[in-house]
């Protein structure tokens, strides 16, 4: 739950960015219903000495025929709508929430759009005495903390494969120069109870084979799944 409330409350993004921020909790019955989110936007110039593209990486340079580029973007964490409701029922904490995350770029004059994405609908329910039970999509687990925690959530870091060859979503912050991605993926996971300061996750997640390396690798889903444990 603490990467949700963190997601959910880092619109307040450095003054280098034009920003508007929600937060409105609302009474429905049983349920207390939070609406959040924050607009953000930057206008992000790179450098690249290099155009190179890194095998099986995602910071690259933002246009393979330039060694500079130009964009105006949102940064690491995108603009973003949610919904969340919580309530207590049959002695568990239930909780859903749904997001969506509208991006402030556009790839072609006239194209409108940019990237838009939907990264979070999933389902929690459990008590503080056994713990957590999540069931659809949210930030996967392995390498989930060093996103949350990066100083550059707030801002931009990395630009990467974004700007006027890339429209996507967000920038990268700084994944691909020191962590990868972990990405928003369905899962069935659970969250132990807080004993004494430790506190892990263990789930199974939807896996990902990688048929080629590189920006434009695609993607097939595996047979396996993937088990994966977060202290």
């Amino acid at each position: 739950m603490n990467n949700k409330i963190k997601l959910a409350v880092a619109g307040a993004v450095l003054s280098a960015a034009s920003v508007a921020n929600a937060g409105i909790v609302i009474p429905a019955g049983d349920w207390t219903i939070d609406i959040n989110g924050n607009v953000n936007a930057f206008a992000i110039w790179s450098d690249s000495k290099d155009t190179n593209t890194v095998t099986g990486g995602m910071a690259n340079a933002a246009n393979a025929l330039e060694d500079s580029d130009f964009s105006i973007n949102t940064g690491l964490l995108p603009s973003w709508l949610g919904f969340t409701g919580t309530t207590r029922a049959n002695d568990l904490d239930v909780s859903f929430t749904i997001s969506m995350q509208p991006g402030a770029s556009t790839t072609t004059p006239l194209g409108g759009g940019g990237g838009n994405e939907n990264r979070q609908a999933f389902v929690t329910f459990g008590d503080k005495s056994w713990g957590t039970v999540k069931v659809g999509k949210d930030l996967g687990i392995f390498a989930s903390t060093a996103i949350l925690n990066d100083m550059t959530l707030l801002g931009v870091g990395s630009q990467g494969v974004v700007g006027t060859s890339g429209g996507t979503t967000t920038t990268l912050g700084g994944i691909g120069t020191g962590y990868i991605y972990a990405d928003w993926k369905g899962q069935i996971s659970y969250t132990t109870p807080n004993m004494n300061g430790f506190q892990a996750t263990i789930g199974i997640v939807q896996p990902y084979d990688a048929t080629t390396a590189g920006t434009t690798a695609t993607v097939v889903s595996a047979t396996k799944f993937k088990c994966l444990v977060n202290g």
